[in-house]
C-alpha cells in the first residue's frame, strides 16, 4: 500500500477501524448469547472466546510483521497495546451508564486473577527484552516460551477458580452479570434470543472474520501512513496503531456493560492483555528471530506503564470506590492520568 497517496491511506484506516467497531458490536452480543447457551460462564468466555477474538487484528499485524521482519513494529503494537486496552475499561467506566464505578459493580477474586497473569506474563516480556538474541534456541526466546506456559496456568486457574474457591466474599450491591446458573435457565437480557445456536456461532465466525481482515488491512495502511509522515515504527505501533487496534474490546464493552454482563467486559480486556504477549511465541517461528530482543526503549517503557495502570484497576477491584468523579471511578480517572504522563515520556524516549 506504500505506493497509495495518503487520502486512500486515510480512508482504508478509517473504513477498517469502521468495520471492526461494526463487528465488535455483535461479537458481544454472539459471545454472550454462546457462554448462555454453552454454559461456559461470563468471565472464562471472556477470557478466551471474547478476548483473542477481539485480539485478531494483533494477531494479523503480529503474523504479518513477522514474516517481514518488521518486528519492532510487531513488539511495539503488542505492549503497547496493553496499557491502552486497559485504558479502554477508563472509557467503559465512563460510559456504562451505571451509578458507580465498573470495580464497584464488577469486582470478584476472579477478575483479580485474571488481572494478576497479565501483571505475570508482560514482566516476563519485559525481563525478556533483555536477553541477547542469541539466547535462544532455533530462533525462539526462552522468554516467548515461559509467557506462553505462564497464561495456559493463568486459564487453569481461571477454569478452577470459577468452580469455586476457598473464600467467602461479599460484594454488597454489586452486579457482576448473570450467573452461570442464571444464565442456563434464560435469565434476562437474552441476546439473540429468537436465533438458532448455528446462527449465532455463523454470526460470531462471521465477525471475527471481519475483525481479522480488517485488521490487516488497518495494519498496512498504517505502516505506509507512518512512513509518508516519518512516524518511527515502534512509536506507531504503542500509540496510533495500538488505538486502532483496541477498537474491538472498546465496541465489545459497551456492548457487554449495557446488557449487564459487567465481569464479561473486565474478562475481555484482562483476558486479551494476557494473550498479547503470547503472540511473541508466534513472531518468534515465523521470523526465526527472538522478537523480544528487538524491542526499542519505547517498548520497555509501555510495557511498564501496562503494568502500573493493570495495578490501579487490581486495587480498584479490591477497595472498590462507590464515588464517581468525571462520571467514573478515582481508579478510573487515576488510569488516564498515568497513561496521558505515560504517552509523554514516550515522546521524550523516542523511537
Amino acid at each position: 500500500m506504500s505506493g497509495l497517496p495518503a487520502l486512500a491511506l486515510v480512508a482504508i484506516f478509517a473504513g477498517s477501524a469502521a468495520a471492526i467497531w461494526f463487528a465488535g458490536v455483535r461479537l458481544a452480543r454472539a459471545t454472550d448469547a454462546l457462554d448462555q447457551r454453552l454454559g461456559i460462564g461470563e468471565a472464562f468466555g471472556g477470557l478466551i472466546l471474547l478476548a483473542i477474538v477481539t485480539n485478531l487484528p494483533e494477531i494479523a499485524i503480529t503474523v504479518t510483521a513477522a514474516l517481514q521482519g518488521h518486528l519492532g513494529l510487531a513488539v511495539g503494537n503488542l505492549v503497547g497495546g496493553i496499557a491502552i486496552q486497559t485504558v479502554v475499561l477508563a472509557l467503559l467506566d465512563l460510559g456504562s451508564g451505571h451509578r458507580r464505578p465498573l470495580t464497584f459493580v464488577a469486582a470478584s477474586l476472579g477478575l483479580v486473577l485474571e488481572a494478576v497473569t497479565v501483571i505475570a506474563v508482560v514482566v516476563v516480556a519485559f525481563m525478556g527484552t533483555r536477553l541477547p538474541a542469541s539466547a535462544s534456541v532455533g530462533g525462539v526466546s526462552p522468554a516467548s516460551v515461559v509467557i506462553a506456559l505462564l497464561w495456559v496456568g493463568g486459564l487453569l486457574v481461571m477454569r478452577r477458580a470459577q468452580h469455586g474457591l476457598p473464600w467467602k466474599v461479599e460484594t454488597p450491591e454489586g452486579e457482576r452479570g448473570r450467573s452461570r446458573p442464571a444464565k442456563r435457565k434464560g435469565a434476562e437480557p437474552r441476546p439473540m434470543a429468537h436465533s438458532a445456536t448455528a446462527l449465532v456461532a455463523g454470526l460470531f465466525g462471521l465477525c471475527a472474520l471481519i475483525t481479522l481482515v480488517a485488521g490487516v488491512a488497518i495494519e498496512q495502511s498504517g505502516d505506509a501512513l507512518a512512513g509518508k509522515i516519518g512516524l518511527s515504527g515502534p512509536i506507531f505501533g504503542a500509540t496510533i496503531l495500538a488505538a486502532a487496534t483496541s477498537l474491538p474490546e472498546l465496541s465489545t464493552g459497551l456492548a457487554s456493560v449495557r446488557i449487564g454482563d459487567n465481569e464479561l467486559a473486565f474478562s475481555d480486556i484482562f483476558g486479551g492483555n494476557a494473550f498479547l504477549p503470547v503472540l511473541f511465541l508466534v513472531a518468534d517461528i515465523l521470523s526465526g528471530n527472538p522478537a523480544l530482543a528487538a524491542a526499542a526503549p519505547s517498548d520497555q517503557w509501555m510495557a511498564g506503564l501496562g503494568v502500573v495502570v493493570t495495578a490501579v484497576y487490581v486495587g480498584g477491584l479490591v477497595v472498590r470506590p462507590s464515588r464517581s468523579i468525571l462520571g467514573m471511578g478515582a481508579d478510573s480517572v487515576l488510569v488516564i492520568a498515568l497513561y496521558a504522563l505515560g504517552v509523554g515520556g514516550l515522546v521524550l524516549i523516542g523511537g
